[in-house]
């Protein structure tokens, strides 16, 4: 019935950090168009129709160029849709916005006070300091190699970037890159997404970042449940990032602490049933040449009723995304608030007090004094 589909994709090239390449972004061609047995939904006609999808991408070369890709083998030209015989391509669109104006698809999403709170009070806890303390030498090592001055569980997922894709690309990594270093780097990594998103106030994280996501994704399941609403759209794909996979499966609590590669998406399939009900299955799909892994939300079934995704969703879903961003004013904080004020009001209360004593003073009559006259002098 209907089909919802995270893709992630590509991230260096040999142009640069803002571009995809042929090594990357070419097989994202044959990603919503595999085999029948990696995505059924094809071989029942859905998406059979170029308006019956909606394309969201980031505002990143990359990701619309990928996107661009995928549309392209998805919907090779037929007929008509034929300009000219030598190039088999039809433009279709693909939608985007300003990234200052991205609230849906980059991760984590900004700005959100609160959110940076819990990463401050992750950063304090205990998994993440012993996980430091485990790996401290390492990361002064590659502070040292790379000439980075702070390299730490936050930022070294930079590094391994630089060195995969320069590997990807057949580059001569330095000579202190050994496999056991890109191993350790990318335990690292996938520790510093764990960080972002989980760790600590997991649930708490997930409706501040990809819960909003999730939300998208869930009124459009339920719009596409609405038969009466008798609309077209078959397909809503996004074009993002890893870290828009990883906030969204978190949210879904279906992470499985693993970096997910380029090309990788995440599917959502709404089926209507014999009974007139709707059911929803999830699937990962990370293997060109293998079928997606099918995910299940804990609580229910892999083929999950509409409904009870609804429910189990329901925890992780913002109400109010700018309103929890705020962060509460906590106990010492109030504390301080009221002693400033008791002071400032004693204070006060002080210069009233001198104020009135000057004023009467101030105010008071001259009081009697004794003239003496000349026959007292002489006396």
């Amino acid at each position: 019935v209907f089909v919802s589909v995270l893709t992630v994709l590509s991230r260096l090239t040999s142009a640069g950090w803002v571009t995809s390449t042929p090594v990357i972004s070419l097989p994202t061609s044959s990603l919503l168009r595999p085999s029948v047995t990696a995505y059924r939904s094809i071989a029942n006609g859905v998406l059979s129709l170029s308006w019956q999808i909606f394309i969201r991408s980031t505002d990143c070369d990359r990701t619309l160029m990928s996107a661009e890709a995928n549309l392209a083998g998805l919907y090779p030209p037929e007929g008509q849709q034929m300009f000219n015989p030598n190039i088999s391509w039809q433009p279709i669109p693909v939608h985007t916005v300003p990234e200052s104006e991205e609230r849906l698809l980059k991760f984590p999403l900004t700005p959100c006070p609160r959110y940076e709170q819990l990463q401050n009070e992750t950063r304090h806890s205990a998994e993440y300091i012993n996980k430091t303390k485990e790996n401290w030498q390492f990361l002064q090592m590659v502070a040292n190699k790379t000439g980075i001055r702070d390299v730490s569980l936050d930022c070294v997922w930079s590094v391994y970037d630089t060195l995969f894709c320069e590997q990807a690309h057949k580059m001569d990594l330095p000579v202190w890159v050994t496999p056991d270093v890109m191993t350790r780097l990318k335990q690292l990594k996938d520790f510093g997404f764990e960080f972002l998103f989980g760790i600590h106030k997991r649930v708490e994280k997930a409706r501040l970042q990809g819960g909003v996501l999730l939300d998208d994704i869930r009124k459009n399941l339920t719009r596409a449940a609405n038969v009466s609403a008798h609309q077209n759209l078959k397909v809503l794909a996004y074009s993002a990032h890893d870290t828009t996979l990883v906030a969204l499966q978190m949210a879904l609590d279906v992470y499985n602490k693993i970096q997910a590669p380029y090309a990788s998406c995440h599917l959502f399939e709404l089926y209507q049933e014999d009974d007139g009900n709707f059911s929803v299955e999830m699937f990962f799909r990370n293997e060109s040449g293998k079928e997606p892994f099918p995910l299940t939300i804990p609580g229910c079934q892999h083929k999950c009723p509409l409904q009870r995704f609804l429910e189990l969703t329901d925890p992780i879903v913002p109400q109010d995304w700018k309103q929890e961003c705020q962060v509460a004013s906590t106990m010492h904080d109030t504390e301080l608030f009221v002693g400033l004020a008791v002071c400032g009001s004693i204070l006060l209360l002080l210069i009233i007090l001198l104020l009135t004593v000057l004023f009467r003073i101030q105010s008071q009559p001259p009081g009697y004094r004794h003239v003496s006259n000349e026959g007292e002098e002489q006396a």
